[in-house]
């Protein structure tokens, strides 16, 4: 059994036919749109209504520290903000060399297409990373630039981002299939 050829294909089978599809004919209307009072969200800076927005550029995103119980509603513009960074850009740049990446110091879209953009980067940062993985470096143990995770192994860490990005992917489509049968006003 491969179990690299089986993660890697987890994830690479799931952009290719269900996530990066789900995505595509994303407009700024449905990256921005809040289905509920509250949403946190990425907007200009200085709009914020949240407790903190961090950023660079001309547009934050919204959280709290600690996050309330229950966390807002998040809008599809957080969600991929979160992908990009948190989930897969924060990775590619402490295993597999990219750019450093993290919540306070990234440039937020203030258009889908520029989130989408962002994301396919550091999909790709991320597939082609683990791609190059080695036996070895799979069971390695990830070190301490994962925290919680740094006695688990690469594989391990794999798994878990396949499943972030599944998991997030999940809520990406749900928001848009909300979008687009949101009842219209007027």
């Amino acid at each position: 059994m491969d179990a690299h050829a089986i993660v890697r294909e987890q994830l690479s089978w799931h952009w290719a036919h269900q996530l990066r599809p789900r995505l595509t004919g994303l407009t700024d209307e449905e990256y921005l749109w809040e289905p509920v009072d509250g949403c946190w969200s990425v907007r200009p800076d200085g709009a914020s209504t949240a407790p903190m927005a961090v950023g660079t550029g001309s547009h934050r995103m919204e959280y709290a520290f600690p996050e309330p119980e229950p966390a807002p509603v998040t809008t599809i513009a957080w969600r991929l903000g979160h992908l990009i960074v948190g989930v897969l850009g924060a990775r590619v740049a402490s295993h597999f060399g990219g750019e450093p990446m993290d919540y306070r110091s990234h440039a937020y879209a203030a258009t889908a297409d520029e989130a989408l953009a962002q994301l396919d980067r550091v999909y790709a940062g991320w597939d082609d990373g683990v791609a190059a993985l080695t036996p070895e470096q799979l069971a390695a143990p990830v070190g301490e630039a994962e925290g919680p995770w740094a006695e688990h192994s690469m594989l391990e860490l794999v798994v878990h981002i396949n499943r972030e990005t599944i998991h997030h992917g999940a809520e990406l489509a749900l928001l848009r299939d909300l979008y687009a049968h949101r009842p219209l006003t007027g």
